[in-house]
């Protein structure tokens, strides 16, 4: 892996060789490109180039009003677009100051905790892929197709959902939806052990993950990272039980924050795991919830041009992968003044910088893949 040369009496001189991972095709997690220093085969300095995939969407808000910006924010991650929707008319809401009917808080409770267990079940069932192990993406992929039919059948999107609106959601569920949604529920948390037996119980799986790419706290805090990715380092933070919206508060009792203290990928994909049994209890819980309410609106009317008065406002939410931050400033006018997008992946990706150095390519690939981030979401 290095340029060797002899030098003056037979003894070898070696030259750091540089290797760059990527940028890879899009039908991955996205185009990431790693610019990698080695010695051998031990990474001695690593950077991630991002940028490949930036589309402008910030500077695009400023050219939308505040009903077409959800489809911009809808995107960067595209594994969480309900969540990242939310965010957004959150931050509108706010500066509005305007209040949601209950109906509306709930059922955006129950949609965001199942687009979380999507967004999980692809991680859980791409990263034992990435490290040889092929059939757990099949089983993920089973569970993930009954709940995008759910979500389908609600918004008729299957990744861009767009059923968030200010004031509440696009429009009520269909009738019998929260019964076929229950069970479905049941089905993928009954279905759960065999992801779960299939990965933990792999000693390969474990032998490749436990112990490597550990990542310590003081990192987690230095270099913002959030989500399950800090929360396996022992960040016990969640935004869901400690700064709650929506209906969180009203779920202590059933809102489960998953820590470990190890810090390594096994660790991360641990939390990951837990959290998902979690999201679909929430789920649980909110159906419930929404059975005992009385009918009623799903949304507030809206006037014909919606304007947000000047001021300023942040919002912020627990997305799947970590934090999400909204920050609005508004002149009055029909479109944000300036609308900045503070994404979860782009942080964690950020402390590869400090990880990767010292390990070995062929952990690498471990360590990577256990940092669950989905690169439009870095590049925004």
């Amino acid at each position: 892996m290095t340029e060797t040369t002899v030098g003056i009496g037979g003894a070898a001189d070696t030259t750091d060789m540089v290797l760059n991972i990527g940028p890879q095709h899009p039908s991955t997690h996205g185009v990431l490109r790693l610019r990698l220093v080695l010695d051998g085969e031990r990474i001695i300095s690593a950077e991630p180039v991002i940028g490949y995939m930036h589309r402008g969407a910030e500077k695009l808000f400023e050219a939308r009003d505040y009903r077409q910006i959800i489809m911009l924010a809808n995107r960067h991650d595209w594994l969480s677009a309900f969540c990242n929707e939310l965010g957004v008319v959150l931050a509108v809401e706010r500066m509005i100051g305007m209040e949601v009917p209950e109906r509306a808080v709930w059922t955006r409770t129950l949609l965001a905790e199942l687009n979380r267990v999507l967004n999980h079940l692809m991680f859980l069932g791409s990263y034992p892929l990435e490290l040889g192990g092929i059939t757990p993406i099949f089983y993920a992929f089973t569970e993930r197709e009954k709940l995008q039919h759910l979500m389908e059948e609600v918004s008729g999107g299957r990744m861009h959902y767009m059923f968030n609106r200010v004031g509440g959601l696009k429009e009520d569920l269909p009738n019998g939806w929260t019964g076929r949604a229950r069970a479905t529920v049941a089905e993928v948390r009954a279905h759960m052990d065999r992801l779960d037996d299939l990965v933990m119980g792999n000693e390969i799986f474990r032998g490749r993950t436990r112990g490597v790419g550990v990542l310590p706290p003081e990192t987690v805090h230095a270099y913002g990272v959030s989500g399950p990715i800090a929360r396996g380092s022992g960040v016990d933070f969640d935004l869901r039980r400690d700064e709650p919206y929506l209906a969180y508060g009203e779920l202590g009792d059933v809102l489960k924050v998953v820590t470990r203290t190890e810090g390594d990928c096994l660790a991360r994909f641990e939390c990951l795991l837990e959290q998902t049994h979690n999201s679909l209890d929430i789920a649980d819980a909110c159906l419930a919830r929404l059975a005992e309410l009385p009918p009623g609106p799903i949304n507030q009317r809206l006037p014909k041009v919606l304007k947000a008065p000047e001021g300023h406002t942040y919002a912020w939410t627990e997305n799947p992968l970590g934090l999400n931050g909204y920050y609005l400033v508004s002149k009055g006018d029909k479109t944000p003044w300036r609308m900045k997008l503070r994404s979860a992946s782009f942080n964690n990706i950020q402390v590869l910088t400090e990880l990767l150095p010292g390990t070995l390519v062929a952990d690498m690939v471990a360590i990577l893949g256990s940092m669950f981030f989905v690169v439009g979401d870095v590049d925004k």
